[in-house]
C-alpha cells in the first residue's frame, strides 16, 4: 500500500519558518520525482516546488523563501519555508510522479501564516 505523509505544518507568525516532511512508503521512492503542491481556501491547487532529476522548481511566488531537498535513503521529501507571508496559508501536499509511473498524494498538512 503506497502512502505519502505530509507532517510538519501548523500555526506560525509572518517572518517565520517550517519545515514540511514528506515520508513515502510502499514505492521505489528513488524512482519518483517529487513535489510540493498547495491549495489555499477556494482557490486551485498550485504547485510551490518541484524536484525533477536532479533539478529544482519553484513558483515564483516561493523564490528565494523555500528550499525543497529529499533524502533517498530516508525516503522523505522536504520543503523548507522561510519568511513566510499570510499568502502563504494554504494545505500543503506532497506528490510523487514519473515518467510511466502512478502518481500518488499525500492527504495534506495545514499551513496557516498569521500573527
Amino acid at each position: 500500500q503506497v502512502q505519502l505523509v505530509e507532517s510538519g505544518g501548523g500555526l506560525v507568525q509572518p517572518g517565520g519558518s517550517l519545515r514540511l516532511s514528506c515520508a513515502a512508503s510502499g514505492i521505489i521512492f528513488s524512482r519518483y520525482d517529487m513535489g510540493w503542491y498547495r491549495q489555499a481556501l477556494g482557490k486551485q491547487r498550485e504547485l510551490v516546488a518541484g524536484l525533477t532529476g536532479g533539478s529544482t522548481n519553484y513558483a515564483d511566488s516561493v523564490k528565494g523563501r523555500f528550499t525543497v531537498s529529499r533524502d533517498n535513503a530516508k525516503n522523505t521529501v522536504y520543503l523548507q519555508m522561510n519568511m513566510l507571508k499570510p499568502e502563504d496559508t494554504a494545505v500543503y501536499y506532497c506528490h510523487a510522479y514519473g515518467v510511466g509511473l502512478r502518481g500518488y498524494w499525500g492527504q495534506g498538512t495545514q499551513v496557516t501564516v498569521s500573527s
